[in-house]
């Protein structure tokens, strides 16, 4: 298997179509459809359904561009990385992020100040939880992430923060509620609650809830608090997060209420352990030690 044809098979499936596809790769049509039967000839499956107006992507299709972005992406950015020298820092940082404060407020601080000194270093954002983020960094993709704890930091290295965040609730503007300064456990009885989709974090927050958890009721789980706030302010549900991924969320229709006794999760800078960075990345890990220690 060939990385050109990867490239080729990628293009064709982000057009949806072999014509404009061969057009974008100045190849013609069958020299184009000889590349894609070649490459599912070399990985032993069909890869694409040939339609009337665009293709469709077979369940091996499906696996293979996954696996093709991934494959892509870490050549590109090795690539990037390559540029550096001893003279001049260069290069791309991928950054990957937890929705919480230190996404909103810390990271910008840090990318601020560094790009003063570093004006050639370019960066990449990627959103995602935790187990998501940690993936990423193992297969080499995001090269730094902020992650939410409780997190498995055996194969990481990292760098605590002294700022925790803060659990609550986030509920509708005319739930009852939105009159407290603070909810316990037995005020979410009967409540549509929608919860983080982390096991790992459930099972932190059951043990808050205590005997009371088995009476609540979950109608979702969610990855992202981007996919769940707009049923909050619908009046469909409420959410259990942290204060800081509300930070970016914030609108008339939906308030965040933290739990008493006090809930709090702590969040890490985690890159991979045992791996050679960048120069570029080696300079950031420090401007992220500077800020937070000195």
């Amino acid at each position: 298997m060939e990385f050109r044809s990867l490239y080729y098979f990628l293009t064709v499936v982000r057009e949806e179509n072999i014509t404009r596809a061969a057009e974008k790769l100045h190849l013609t049509q069958p020299t184009l459809s000889r590349q894609l039967m070649q490459l599912e000839e070399d990985v032993g499956a069909q890869l694409i359904i040939r339609g009337k107006r665009k293709i469709h992507l077979t369940e091996a299709g499906i696996l293979l561009r996954g696996r093709a972005e991934e494959i892509i992406n870490l050549v590109e950015k090795t690539e990037k990385d390559l540029l550096s020298d001893s003279k001049e820092i260069v290069g791309e940082i991928m950054i990957g992020m937890a929705e919480c404060m230190a996404a909103h407020v810390l990271l910008p601080e840090v990318i601020q100040q560094f790009s003063k000194e570093f004006t050639k270093v370019t960066y990449d954002f990627y959103t995602g939880n935790a187990d998501l983020i940690k993936e990423r960094i193992e297969n080499g993709i995001i090269d730094i992430g902020i992650l939410l704890e409780p997190v498995d930091m055996e194969k990481f290295d990292f760098i605590r923060l002294p700022q925790k965040e803060r659990w609550g609730i986030i509920v509708n503007v005319e739930n009852p509620l939105t009159s407290k300064e603070f909810v316990k456990a037995e005020d979410l009885k009967g409540l549509p609650l929608i919860n983080t989709k982390r096991a790992i974090v459930q099972n932190e927050i059951a043990s808050w809830f205590k005997n009371t958890y088995d009476d609540l009721y979950f109608i979702a789980t969610y990855n992202l608090l981007s996919n769940a706030i707009s049923l909050v302010a619908n009046g469909i549900g409420s959410v259990i997060t942290i204060e800081g991924s509300f930070y970016n969320h914030a609108n008339d229709k939906v308030k965040f209420i933290p739990f008493e006794p006090v809930l709090e999760s702590g969040v890490v800078f985690a890159w991979k352990k045992h791996r050679t960075s960048s120069p570029a990345l080696c300079k950031f890990i420090e401007c992220i030690y500077h800020r937070i220690i000195v």
